[in-house]
């Protein structure tokens, strides 16, 4: 070895995949990034992308990474894979892809054939849940394959989230972490392992217990790197792959996440709040808690679902001038939207929106429409793109509350990562919001190094998670609230926002009724 111990973390995100490379203490010494196509769609609303193209671009991001480091691959003690949520891939008996993944933004619905039979369906019938278990089948992806593709499914011998097919291409094992399973497949979140026997998820979908991998903790091994898999990832020698967790989790573990006072906001593609607990608390009824990245932790969270990607979609539709000038002043464009933003006053001049611009399952309901009121005529793209970060910024301190209220316990702590937290104008309107000082941790690779954090305690590093998140995060930047910008927020928020969806929700239905959409 020709330096100090290294661990590589495979981030394999919606936009991009990420080899990084992290020490002990929590230093990012080695970054290649490989931007991906996030999914084709052959139909409206499907989102489907190839298993071979995230592994062959997770190749390329390890070339990028040994091509920019002065690091050297004999200094990597472990290896360790974070990825997207929720999306799915059908292997044969070879352990060949059957067809395209379905990502987990893919909005195709499979047919239900009536209620669940027998005492489950009685049962949700009796607890009126029978609408939820039917959207639950509806967006199962593995019902919506059995049913269109019933050879394919009949020739599926193993389903895998795409951590699992990654994990599988790096050991040749079929093991996975426990922290990785978030998304429709027969997984008893309480105990954060797969349902038991009598679970209804099993009847409710056709995934067989012998299709789905070996569960494994996070820290803990899952395998060592074939042969294959060094020359693919440029490293020098069999290594062991530590179990880490999805990306949301990873990231909270990386934002330093460790107790349920502490809440880790994330402003990417989907937007979060979290915070890590020993108990298990639903915060919007029969919403589980996610399994956490600390192994028997849960992480409580609430969803914006396509929370920032609603500011991607406004850059690449209305920011055109901002684009072509950061082009020709060799700036990111994000410095020009910041100016965008703080070009506007608190409260945007009135114009609030709300981010459902795709609906949920409970919390808003399936009828939940995105929306923005208040218009006048001093209003701007500017006060638009500054309502969008407001509304999302609103719509997560609704799920603060509510965790809040679940919990019992008072959040005192609010840690922004995600890629909205570059912005300083975006972290200084969540602080004034939230009434609390928003923190940026000291490195915008939170996921990987929340993955690395997990592989160092697993390898040995650190000898337990409390030593290793001491040592290995750190807080970067601290915005506190502005006292007349919290003031103006608390009234918007209290006598307009949360009023907005419950005197909303009517037209929203009779939207869909007329027009159908949402289904």
């Amino acid at each position: 070895m020709t330096g100090k111990p290294l661990i590589l973390a495979i981030d394999n995100g919606t936009q991009s995949v990420r080899a990084l490379l992290f020490d002990a203490e929590g230093h990012l010494v080695g970054k290649g990034k490989q931007e991906i196509e996030p999914y084709f769609s052959a139909q409206p609303g499907w989102a489907e992308q190839h298993p071979e193209y995230f592994w062959d671009n997770l190749g390329v991001a390890c070339q990028n990474l040994w091509q920019s480091t002065e690091a050297a691959p004999d200094q990597v003690v472990g290896v360790t894979v974070t990825t997207q949520r929720g999306t799915v891939i059908n292997l044969d008996k070879h352990g060949e892809p059957l067809r395209p993944a379905i990502i987990w933004l893919d909005q195709r619905h499979a047919p239900v054939d009536g209620p669940l039979r027998g005492p489950w369906g009685w049962l949700f019938k009796v607890t009126r849940l029978e609408d939820t278990i039917r959207r639950f089948r509806e967006k199962t992806q593995a019902n919506w394959i059995a049913a269109h593709q019933p050879d394919l499914w009949a020739r599926t011998d193993r389903f895998l989230l795409l951590s699992g097919y990654l994990n599988y291409r790096l050991t040749g094992q079929f093991r996975d972490s426990v922290a990785s399973q978030v998304g429709y497949l027969p997984f008893d979140y309480k105990k954060q392992a797969w349902a038991g026997p009598r679970d209804f998820k099993w009847q409710a979908m056709p995934v067989k217990r012998e299709m789905l991998p070996e569960l494994v903790p996070p820290g803990e091994e899952i395998g060592t790197l074939t042969s294959d898999a060094i020359r693919h990832l440029g490293l020098v020698k069999p290594l062991p792959v530590i179990a880490a967790a999805s990306d949301k989790a990873c990231e909270i573990l990386g934002s330093g996440g460790l107790s349920p006072d502490i809440a880790c906001m994330s402003y990417g593609t989907t937007a979060t709040i979290n915070t890590t607990s020993a108990r298990y608390v639903e915060p919007i009824r029969l919403m589980p808690p996610y399994p956490s990245a600390l192994p028997g932790r849960y992480s409580t969270e609430v969803m914006i679902y396509r929370g920032f990607w609603m500011v991607s979609w406004f850059k690449r539709e209305f920011g055109l001038r901002e684009r072509k000038i950061a082009a020709q002043r060799n700036i990111e464009p994000e410095v020009l939207f910041d100016e965008l933003v703080q070009s506007v006053p608190p409260g945007s001049m009135g114009l609030m929106l709300q981010p459902y611009w795709s609906p949920g399952v409970r919390q808003p309901g399936p009828e939940a429409k995105g929306a923005i009121i208040g218009f006048g005529d001093v209003h701007t793209r500017a006060h638009i793109y500054r309502a969008m970060l407001e509304g999302l910024a609103y719509s997560l301190r609704e799920g603060k509350e509510r965790i809040e209220k679940r919990s019992g316990v008072p959040i005192t702590t609010l840690r922004v990562a995600g890629g909205g937290s570059q912005s300083d104008a975006a972290m200084q309107l969540t602080a004034d919001i939230f009434g609390l000082p928003a923190e940026r941790p000291h490195t915008y690779e939170t996921s990987g190094l929340g993955a690395a954090i997990d592989a160092a305690v697993g390898l040995g590093l650190h000898p337990d998670f409390e030593t290793a998140i001491s040592a290995m995060t750190r807080v970067g930047d601290r915005f506190e609230p502005d006292p007349d910008a919290r003031s103006l927020y608390d009234r918007l928020y209290s006598e307009v926002y949360l009023e907005m969806y419950h005197r909303l929700r009517p037209l929203y239905r009779s939207i869909r009724d007329i027009t159908g959409y949402p289904e």
